[in-house]
């Protein structure tokens, strides 16, 4: 048995694993130990300014130190070797100018130095965190894995193993920030926000074979947020969003409802993070072209992700 501790800093929040991991037989097993997440929203203002704001590398600081504290707690019990730390930066540290401030940072609180990692491995690991377990559902085969993030989405296509894959820069943090101002957006900022998206949709294409996926499977936040919402959950229940299966129709119009409600008036869903109620149109809404645009007619939604991969990746 391995117990690791993972780490995963995104644009809008910052998320912490602790797991138990046995290498048995049938792929091995990942069992929960600590599962935190904090909207920090560190990406903000980075796709016009270029640089991580004070403010937001303190927010994000704040909730490291408590997770440093989780980890030295649940670190080398009995029968556990010291416990591993991984801490992997993405879209948001990639694109920053002074990520050296965000990378000092982190080796203070941690003493592990972050790792800002490409496009591609973000994708690598988030197909490895979400197919882990596809298994049981048996569903159709190569799956297409979007991890649609604050500032960016990335695309894998592969069966057992990470295939072709691309990240783009569009992310509900980046759209939001960059089309969908108004409270609701107008017609013209969703116009505008869908010409981007699927632009980037197309250049996705150049790379990787969507065409021969037989199952689409979206992760992280605003994905799961949409089959929240879809389910007509009265409140976040992961269990049962956790390999849920969402039609097109159905992500369609909680992207009409998401885009033409008020700010308040998404606030008061009851899966809502609060932290997400200003940029969940947009996730949607990346959603609702992905679907459109490749022809899926549904969504296999999963709770486990880039930062499951993360713990994979140090057994």
């Amino acid at each position: 048995m391995t117990r690791v501790a993972a780490v995963d800093c995104g644009t809008n929040s910052v998320r912490l694993l602790i797991a138990d991991i046995d290498p048995g037989e049938g792929g091995g097993r990942l069992t929960d130990v600590e599962r935190r997440m904090e909207i920090v929203r560190l990406g903000e203002g980075v796709d016009e300014t270029g640089r991580l704001s004070p403010a937001a590398l303190e927010r994000t600081f704040t909730a490291m130190r408590g997770y440093a504290e989780l980890i030295e707690r649940h670190g080398g019990g009995a029968g556990y070797g010291p416990i591993k730390t991984r801490v992997v930066a993405t879209s948001a540290t990639r694109d920053a100018a002074n990520r050296a401030d965000f990378v000092s940072g982190v080796v203070d609180i941690f003493g592990v130095v972050p790792e800002v990692v490409s496009g591609d491995e973000e994708a690598e690991l988030s197909f490895l965190g979400a197919t882990r377990e596809l298994a049981e559902l048996r569903p159709a085969r190569p799956y297409l894995v979007v991890d649609i993030g604050g500032g960016s989405t990335e695309f894998v296509l592969g069966s057992s193993a990470a295939g072709a894959s691309r990240s783009i820069d569009i992310g509900c943090v980046r759209m939001t920030e960059r089309h969908l101002k108004d409270d609701p957006p107008s017609p013209e900022q969703i116009s505008n926000a869908v010409a981007d998206i699927d632009a980037a949709l197309a250049a996705v294409r150049e790379r990787v074979p969507v065409d021969e996926a037989r199952t689409l499977v979206g992760l992280a936040g605003s994905v799961t947020t949409v089959a929240g919402i879809a389910l007509d959950l009265p409140e976040y229940d992961a269990s049962r969003i956790h390999l849920s299966r969402i039609t097109a129709t159905q992500v369609h119009e909680v992207t009409r409802r998401l885009l033409h409600a008020t700010r308040a008036e998404r606030a008061g869903i009851g899966v809502m993070h609060p932290g997400r109620v200003d940029v969940i149109g947009a996730g949607a809404l990346i959603l609702d072209r992905i679907m459109r645009e490749y022809g899926f007619g549904a969504v296999v939604v999963s709770e486990h992700d880039i930062l499951d991969g993360i713990a994979w990746s140090l057994l």
